[in-house]
C-alpha cells in the first residue's frame, strides 16, 4: 500500500552529543500478536516531536478517506507543535515563557488543560513532576539551549534552581490564561507533550468512527479495541540497555494509553559517567539511583506520559509506594550492575494476572 508523503512537524532535534537510542527505545511497537494480513490493516507513519509517529487501524471502514486522514493526523499534530513545542519560538509556550509580565497571559484551553494535568501530577509527587524544570533540562544540554561538553557548575545549577517552581504557574480556564509567579519562569511540556498527542491522533481516528487502532508516537502509545486477528493489542516492553532492542515484557492494551520513562533514551557520557536526561528537580541534577524505567499504563496516554517521568524521578522506594498508593498500574526496572530486577505495582500485577 502506498502511504501520503511523510509529514515533517517537529519539537526540534537533538544535538548529536547526546546519544539518542532510538526513537522506540520505551516500547517496541512489535507485531507479537500478528496483527494479521497486512492488506487487512491500514498503516499511517509520519514524523513529529523529533521523533515519529504511526497509526494502525485493522480493517478500515470501506468508504474511509485515506488521504484525509492522514491529512487530518498531520494538522493535529501540527497545532500541538504550535500550542506546546519549546523549539519553535511562535508556539504559544515559547511566547509565554518569552513574556516578562507576571499578569494572565491569554492561551488556548488545550495548552491550560495539559497544564492542569501536569500540576495534578506535580501536587500529587510533591514536585516530583515539575514543568517548569526547564532551565535545568537546558542548563544539562537536553533541552532546544544545547550545552553538554562539560557540566554544569554549582553556581549554574542553583541560578537554574532559582526559576524553577510547579506552584509558580497558574492556570484560568474561564477565559483561558496562564500566570507566572516570577518573570523569568519557564515551562517545558516535553514530558507530556507525546502523551497528549497520541490522545489527540486516538479522539481524532474516535470522530472518524474507528474503534479498534493502536497510535504511537515515540514509543507512547494507545490502543482500543482489538487487532486484525479479533485480539487485544500485544505490546512489548523493552529492556533498558542503550544499543539494544530486546523485549523485557508483554502487556496486552486494550482501552488504555502507555508510556515509559528511562535512563537509556537520551543521556550523554562524560569521563565514564552516564548523565540522564531526566532532571530531579530537587536537586538540580540528573536523577542518580537504581531505576533504569518506569512503564506507566493509565486511560490516558498523557497522564501516563506524567507519571512514568515524576516515579522514575522518585526512584525505586518512593516512586513504588506512591504507584500503590494511588492505584496506579505500573512496572519499575531496576539496574544493578549487569543485572536487571522487575517490579510490579499491585494495580499491574493484577491486570496482568500476577
Amino acid at each position: 500500500m502506498l502511504l501520503p508523503p511523510m509529514s515533517t512537524l517537529s519539537f526540534g532535534s537533538r544535538p548529536p552529543v547526546l546519544r539518542l537510542l532510538g526513537a522506540f527505545a520505551a516500547l517496541a511497537l512489535l507485531a507479537l500478536s500478528g496483527c494479521g494480513p497486512r492488506e487487512h490493516t491500514l498503516s499511517l507513519v509520519g514524523t513529529t516531536m523529533g521523533t515519529s509517529w504511526s497509526v494502525q487501524v485493522p480493517h478500515p471502514p470501506e468508504r474511509l478517506d485515506q488521504a484525509d486522514l492522514y491529512a487530518r493526523i498531520s494538522a493535529e499534530l501540527e497545532a500541538v507543535n504550535e500550542r506546546m513545542s519549546t523549539y519553535r519560538a511562535s508556539s504559544e509556550l515559547s511566547r509565554f515563557n518569552a513574556a516578562e509580565s507576571t499578569d494572565w497571559l491569554p492561551v488556548s484551553a488545550e495548552l491550560v488543560r495539559l497544564v492542569d494535568t501536569a500540576i495534578a501530577v506535580s501536587t500529587l509527587t510533591d514536585g516530583g513532576f515539575d514543568v517548569t524544570v526547564g532551565p535545568l533540562v537546558n542548563l544539562w544540554g537536553f533541552g532546544p539551549e544545547v550545552k553538554a561538553d562539560q557540566l554544569p557548575a554549582q553556581a549554574e545549577i542553583d541560578a537554574a534552581l532559582a526559576r524553577v517552581g510547579w506552584d509558580l504557574l497558574a492556570t484560568r480556564s474561564d477565559p483561558p490564561a496562564l500566570r507566572k509567579a516570577q518573570p523569568d519562569l519557564y515551562v517545558d511540556l516535553s514530558a507530556i507533550a507525546k502523551g497528549y498527542g497520541v490522545d489527540r491522533m486516538a479522539a481524532l481516528l474516535e470522530d472518524a468512527g474507528i474503534t479498534d487502532y493502536l497510535v504511537e508516537i515515540g514509543g507512547e502509545l494507545r490502543g482500543r479495541g482489538v487487532n486484525a486477528e479479533g485480539e487485544p493489542w500485544r505490546i512489548a516492553i523493552e529492556r533498558p540497555e542503550p544499543g539494544r532492542r530486546v523485549v523485557l515484557r508483554v502487556v496486552a492494551l486494550t482501552d488504555l494509553g502507555m508510556a515509559t520513562s528511562g535512563d537509556y533514551r537520551n543521556f550523554f557520557e562524560l569521563d565514564g559517567r552516564r548523565y540522564s536526561h531526566t532532571i530531579d528537580p530537587a536537586t538540580g541534577r540528573p536523577v542518580d539511583h537504581q531505576l533504569a524505567s518506569v512503564t506507566v499504563l493509565a486511560e490516558r496516554c498523557a497522564e501516563a506520559d506524567a507519571w512514568a517521568t515524576a516515579l522514575l524521578v522518585l526512584g525505586p522506594e518512593r516512586g513504588m509506594a506512591l504507584a500503590n498508593d494511588r492505584g496506579l498500574i505500573a512496572l519499575f526496572v531496576e539496574r544493578f550492575g549487569d543485572e536487571l530486577r522487575v517490579t510490579e505495582s499491585t494495580a499491574f500485577a493484577r491486570m496482568s494476572g500476577g
